[in-house]
């Protein structure tokens, strides 16, 4: 290869093309692992539930589940964007170092070789320049012999002229031998710098161009090597993530998830229990038996049996619709179980909420007992005002966990004697059947009957048009409203406080008692707000 100087060049410029080019390669590597890991991140964001520390989304194990496996996406993306920085730094950096180390190298290199190569030049042309003159001096140093000899043998030629062509040819063979000696003495350095470049300087050049180009290979196979151990040193992690999701999917439980949505919805009420047979002819036998004629009813206020059913049901099933009205402090407005778990959990935050304010209080007492010891470190006195506020919050919140507890136990006390008030309505329906005065009145003697105020025949809302029928329903007790009530939702009766009712129907273990007001408007009440009194002869039916 001592001749392939230029093609040598080419080959180490191509080694390091390919460097770079290889170098490129894991550049754009890198950018996908990272768009990678940054667009299953987003993923992983898009999908995670953003929950407010109040929120109280059922936790089913499907959810808990998937919520588990984009933790571990998030993991596995974490991974991908640890095998783009090993590669940026393990292989994509050392190959731009290598590469710069390289070129300059190589330039150096080819430097010397070119250096080398203009030297070698240098002495040919010198041996060259030698050469030529020596050949110029002997061709006029044989033009000088010529002359001389043919002067010699003219016999007309004067001795003079013979004399003067012998000296120019005695000059003219005297420079072809110093031309001579000068052409070898160039020739001999022209043959030892050429054998000292071809056997010396050359090899030594292409041998040091030949271990750099075996460098840049061995650095190739290294960052080969390095470009599959960055994604080998993450497969452990990565298979763990996998792991994870598998477990994530086997915690999946479908009865444990169908118990949370029993929990989360039940109300605690009771189905509606059987309809009570309405006996219309009554009035007709009553009237026979006192010789009277009763007062005919409109027509147009008659209300057909099957429109008494269906608005029964909507009576009995008090939140079958959704309250228009806000959500009332004691929650009565939610269903018994319901209930029971709001107040819970509100009485569980004013404990917290308690506890917090005993620990202010003990933390401001200790730092006031410090001052007073230590009067430089601050003023008692300056205390008392944050003491003093910490000492009302905690009444208050005592006062309100004592609410709160109170109307916890009547819930729970009435969901636990839930079933027996059921039995016991359903043995009142039954025994009160046929009893019924004319102005809707349950006794045992006609003489007894309390007569209710007169109903308001009117259909001018949506309360009338869902709870009137033909006959009012009998006072089976009064109340005394002990709070006053606002009644924004639908089917319940605002009341204020000391204002005497009738009661029409008895708590059915739900918080809520049917009552109506003098001028005939009914509805539900909420029975805390209210001390009951049930007569006599309806307790005993």
């Amino acid at each position: 290869l001592k001749d392939q100087f230029d093609n040598l060049d080419k080959h180490t410029q191509w080694g390091i093309d390919f460097l770079e080019k290889y170098a490129k390669f894991v550049k754009e590597r890198i950018e996908i692992e990272q768009n990678y890991a940054k667009q299953l991140r987003n993923l992983v964001k898009k999908y995670c539930p953003k929950r407010s520390p109040k929120d109280e989304e059922p936790r089913f194990t499907s959810c808990i589940a998937f919520f588990n496996i984009l933790n571990e996406l998030n993991d596995y993306a974490g991974q991908r964007e640890v095998v783009a920085e090993e590669m940026g730094h393990r292989v994509y950096g050392e190959l731009m170092r290598y590469s710069h180390d390289l070129k300059t190298e190589r330039k150096m290199h080819l430097q010397e070789g070119r250096k080398a190569q203009q030297y070698l030049d240098m002495c040919w042309k010198q041996m060259d320049n030698s050469k030529k003159k020596f050949e110029r001096e002997c061709r006029e140093a044989e033009k000088a012999q010529q002359s001389y000899e043919r002067l010699d043998n003219d016999t007309n030629a004067t001795k003079a002229d013979v004399e003067k062509a012998k000296q120019q040819l005695n000059l003219r063979t005297h420079m072809a031998d110093e031309n001579k000696n000068e052409y070898a003495a160039q020739l001999q350095n022209f043959n030892g710098e050429q054998h000292k470049h071809y056997y010396i300087v050359i090899p030594q050049i292409y041998k040091q161009l030949q271990e750099m180009d075996e460098r840049r290979t061995i650095k190739l196979s290294e960052c080969y090597k390095g470009f599959a151990d960055s994604e080998r040193k993450v497969i452990p992690i990565i298979s763990k993530c996998l792991e994870g999701m598998i477990l994530a999917a086997k915690s999946v439980d479908e009865h444990r998830d169908s118990q949370l949505v029993i929990d989360c919805f039940k109300s605690g009420f009771e189905p509606p229990g059987d309809f009570p047979f309405e006996d219309y002819s009554q009035n007709i036998y009553r009237t026979i038996s006192d010789g009277t004629i009763s007062t005919p009813k409109q027509e147009g206020l008659r209300i057909d049996s099957k429109t008494t059913v269906g608005k029964a049901k909507g009576k009995l099933w008090l939140f079958g619709k959704k309250p228009k009205g806000p959500a009332l402090e004691d929650f009565s407005h939610l269903p018994p179980e319901q209930r029971r778990k709001k107040l819970q959990q509100r009485i569980d935050e004013l404990n917290r909420e308690l506890q917090k304010e005993t620990d202010q209080k003990d933390a401001l007492i200790k730092m006031k007992d410090v001052y007073e010891k230590n009067p430089q470190m601050g003023d008692p006195g300056s205390l008392q005002p944050k003491l003093t506020e910490t000492m009302s919050n905690m009444d208050r919140l005592r006062m309100e966990i004592h609410k709160n507890e109170a109307w916890l136990s009547e819930v729970e006390g009435k969901v636990a004697a839930r079933s027996d008030r059921r039995h016991s309505s359903d043995i009142n329906h039954l025994v009160t059947q046929g009893r019924e005065s004319p102005e809707g009145s349950y006794t045992d003697d006609a003489n007894q009957e309390v007569r209710g105020p007169p109903q308001q025949h009117a259909h001018s809302n949506e309360f009338d048009d869902e709870f009137e029928d033909d006959d009012p329903l009998p006072a089976i007790g009064h109340c005394k409203a002990i709070y006053p009530f606002d009644g924004h939702n639908e089917g319940t009766l605002a009341m204020k406080e000391g204002e005497i009712l009738y009661v029409i129907e008895e708590d059915k273990g739900d918080g809520w008692t049917r009552a109506r007001r003098h001028n005939g408007e009914e509805g539900y009440v909420p029975t805390s707000y209210i001390d009951v009194t049930l007569e006599k002869n309806s307790k005993g039916a």
